[in-house]
Order: C-alpha cells, then structure tokens, then sequence
C-alpha cells in the first residue's frame, strides 16, 4: 500500500504517470496541503506556533515492554507514514527516531471535529499522541488515540517508500528525506557515532586527553596531500584548511603532554570516490616514549574494540570478504611483502638505475622512470600487493622517501619505522616512530621543497617553526593516524564512503 495520498485508488494511478504527469501530481498535492494550512491558521490553529509535546516514550520501548505497558497511557510523538480506514475506524503508522507503532484512532474516542481532523491530516504531517497501550484483533501492539496535536504541517508529499527514493544521488543530495523513508540507514550513523564514542572512551582509559588544533593552517603540513586554500580579510592573509593536524600534536609532546589525541575534519583538495571525499574525519593520536611497535597495539585494540561493540562480534562481513579482527594483526614488511607477491627481492638491490630496470621488466617502466630505489619499491607495493592484503594486515618498515616525518630503521637507514594498517586491500591506518631529530627533519624538508618546485604540490610545504620545536627536543615519540570514514564503512558493511557521511560533497546539479 501507497503511503502517499489519501485515495488508495490515486496511488496506483501514479505508479502508471510520466514524470511530466507525476510533476503536476506533487504540485497539486503540495497546493491541496497548503490549503489545509490556512484554513488551520484561519481556525487559529496553526501547528507552527506550537512549541513544545509531550514524549514519554517511544515506539520500541512500548513494543519491546509491552506487558509493562498494556493498558497503560503514553504519550508519543513523531511523523505518519501511513493511513488506514476512512470510515469510524482509522489506523496511522507512526514513526520516530526508534521505529513504527500503529496509532488507532476510533471516532468516538475524539469529539467529532477533532476526529475529523485527524483524518484530514496528511502523510508526512508530525503529531503528537496520548493513549492507551493495547493489542488489535490482529495481534499488532497499538495505542488507542484518545488526544492528539498537530506539529508541523508536511507540505510536500514524501517519496514513495518503495519506488520514490531509490536513487544513490538524491539520497545523498536530500539525506533528511533518505532518513525519513529509509530509516534503516540510521543504523549506520548510530553504529558511527558508537565508534567515536568507543575510541573516546578506550584513549581516556589509556590517559589520553582529547584536544584541539586549528583547522586554519598557514602551512599545509603534516601529510602529502594537495590543500584548499582560503583568504584571512582582516590579516590579509593567505590561509590553508589543513590536512593534518600532527604537526601541532606533536608540538604539543615537545610542550610536556605526554598522551594526546584529537578526533575533527581534514581538508584534502584531492580527487573523489567511493573512499575518498575532500573533506573527511581522522582520529590522530602521539604517545610519549613508545615507538611504531607501541602504535601497533593501539591500533588493534581500537579497531577490535570498536568492531565488538558496534557488530558484537570480530568476525564480519565486508563486500564478499568474511573478516576475523581478532588481535593480533598479522604483520610483514613492506620489502617481505613485495618478496612474496612478485618474486623480486629489493634487499638486494641497492642503486636506483637498478630498481627501474627492474620496473621496466615488470611493465611498469613509465611509472618508475626518475623515480629512486624506494619510491619503487613503494610503487611494486602499490601495483602488485595491496589487492593481496585481505584480512588485518600491519606492513612496515617503508621507504625514507615516501616518509618525510618518520624516524630513520637504525638497522637500514634507507628505511622507517612506518607502518600502515590494510584491511581488503585497502589503507585504514598510518602510524609512526615520530622523526625527532631536528637536523634531519630540516634535511628532509629541504628535499621536499625540491620535489614541490619540481612540480609535486602533494609534497610537504617546509615548516621551519616546527623544526624550531624540535630544537627543543622531542622525546621518543609514537604517532597513529585512523581514518574514521573508511573505517565506519568496514564495520558497516558500506560500499561508498557517501553511505557513511551524512552530507557527503556532491556536484552541484546542473553543473558540467
């Protein structure tokens, strides 16, 4: 059954219009809802000027308890979404922030003017209602209509449930129309915000504090990614929403914070897809006198911990994948890894002309051209490892050149204490042994600047008062990065990232 109209009949004539007819269809129905307006306001009922309801339950606590609620008054509140009955008996479906419950509404149960407003009320229209908790003939839990408030007018009819909103775009577009006939998304925003709270709650446990740095950047740093800039009026001042905010945690440590950690936005003026949107949440978080190994315990105990709370198990589904989370991650090198997908042992293989000869064997020749022996190795990881990298994996030990603010390996200094987290072959996780060394943080960054005025605006833009920080000394210090979105689209099950963000960035419509 249609929960649009009124008129069973007219519902499954829409089913059979053109757009064109269709248009003309919503156009008369928002008039005809119009019309019911003024005439409450010319009744000096107007449902707007109302400014507070009643709400002592709600629909699945009754349901859930209903031998503590049967026979007993409630007062609810929420939108119909569905109208039965046009004689001495009607029946409303009611839906709140928890679920359905039906409304049944008797006509001498309300004087006769206000039941025949009430079934003059429209799909869509908020309400509020008082009654008694009983169970139908039928067997449906129902509350008995003995008062009730209009709240807000709808005045325009809501899509059909199950033809009107199927299209990803305009759900996304108009989410708070996604929400209301498809309420089965809210699951997945609920099970978000658990995640959240759940990482809240294990940091403080761990003495972590939770902090703030600015968003309003006058160096992009902190990560290799290409900024958004935006314009200070009163300073004159060229601005950059950031893209990371470790370089201020970190000054933080340097400060005397020992444990620290902040969940907010980062900008990222980058390319989209179903895992990537410009702006987007992180969790970073920096521990005093620990190094890689340490964020790597952090880590699983965030992921696992999240996953049990929201799913109630270490064991799920994503896409076609069955998933264990179950601590310990399994972890390789990133040399061991492209050793076991590709044959070729880069420990070997000590000069960059070698490693391109190597490429161009490989038939990825014109991506490793210029490129240096690490930044190859990198690339053979990207093009032939990750896809492998199902279950919870830790890879380590990258390259010094793609790991600008990142310790040296002691052991092969061509190498970092780097690790990233890859779950269904997809990056979910970065973590460090922060790089203290001031001197070589400036050399780094110096050899970023080459790349940036060779043509790389990904590379790092220099920031020399951070280096100034590190003057002061930093101590020992471990650094994990996790992104939130991706990882509510794990535990989720979500195949777009959109599916996970309430207002994901979109496309003007009618734009090119």
């Amino acid at each position: 059954m249609s929960n649009e109209a009124n008129n069973p009949q007219i519902n499954k004539n829409q089913q059979k219009q053109n757009p064109a007819d269709s248009k003309i269809d919503v156009q008369e129905q928002v008039l005809n809802r119009l019309h019911k307006l003024e005439e409450l306001e010319q009744a000096g009922q107007n449902p707007f000027w109302i400014t507070t309801a009643e709400q002592t339950e709600h629909s699945k606590e009754i349901i859930d308890n209903y031998a503590q609620f049967e026979g007993k008054k409630v007062s609810v509140a929420g939108r119909i979404m569905a109208k039965r009955g046009m004689g001495k008996v009607s029946f409303v479906d009611l839906q709140d922030r928890q679920g359905n419950i039906q409304i049944f509404t008797k006509f001498d149960a309300l004087a006769d003017e206000n039941y025949q407003a009430w079934q003059n009320l429209d799909i869509g229209d908020l309400v509020s209602v008082k009654g008694e908790v009983f169970t139908t003939q039928k067997g449906e839990i129902s509350i008995r209509n003995q008062d009730y408030r209009l709240l807000a007018k709808c005045l325009r009819p809501l899509p059909e449930k199950f033809h009107g909103l199927t299209d990803t775009d305009t759900r996304y577009r108009k989410r708070y129309l996604d929400l209301i006939v498809n309420p089965e998304i809210k699951e997945v925003f609920e099970k978000r915000s658990k995640i959240i709270t759940t990482f809240r709650h294990e940091l403080e446990k761990l003495d972590f504090i939770e902090v703030e740095t600015p968003l309003l950047n006058l160096i992009a740093g902190g990560a290799a990614a290409r900024p958004f800039v935006t314009h200070h009026n009163t300073l004159d001042l060229s601005l950059f929403l950031r893209i990371s905010p470790e370089l201020y945690l970190k000054r933080l440590i340097v400060g005397g914070f020992e444990k620290v950690y902040e969940i907010g936005r980062n900008f990222r003026n980058e390319g989209m897809s179903t895992k990537h949107n410009p702006e987007f949440t992180m969790i970073e978080l920096y521990q005093a006198y620990t190094d890689y190994n340490g964020m790597m315990d952090i880590s699983e105990h965030l992921i696992s911990t999240a996953c049990m709370k929201v799913n109630g198990t270490l064991q799920i589904k994503f896409g076609e994948h069955q998933l264990d989370l179950t601590p310990p991650f399994a972890r390789m090198t990133m040399l061991e890894a492209v050793a076991k997908y590709t044959g070729i042992d880069f420990a070997t293989i000590e000069d960059d002309v070698a490693a391109q000869t190597i490429a161009q064997a490989k038939g990825i020749g014109e991506q490793a051209s210029g490129k240096t022996r690490g930044e190859i190795i990198n690339l053979f990881f990207e093009e032939f490892c990750e896809e492998h990298l199902i279950q919870p994996t830790f890879i380590y030990d990258y390259p010094i050149e793609i790991s600008p603010l990142t310790k040296k390996k002691k052991s092969d200094p061509r190498m970092t204490e780097r690790f990233e987290i890859f779950i269904c072959g997809a990056e979910y996780g970065n973590a460090y042994s922060e790089l203290n060394d001031p001197r070589d943080q400036h050399e780094r960054f110096i050899e970023q600047q080459k790349q940036r005025e060779a043509g790389d605006e990904e590379a790092n833009i220099p920031d020399l008062d951070y280096v100034e920080a590190l003057e002061y000394g930093l101590p020992p210090t471990g650094g994990l990065g996790i992104g939130i979105d991706r990882l509510v689209m794990l535990l989720t099950d979500s195949a777009s990232i959109r599916d996970v963000l309430l207002f994901p960035t979109m496309r003007p419509l009618g734009s090119d």
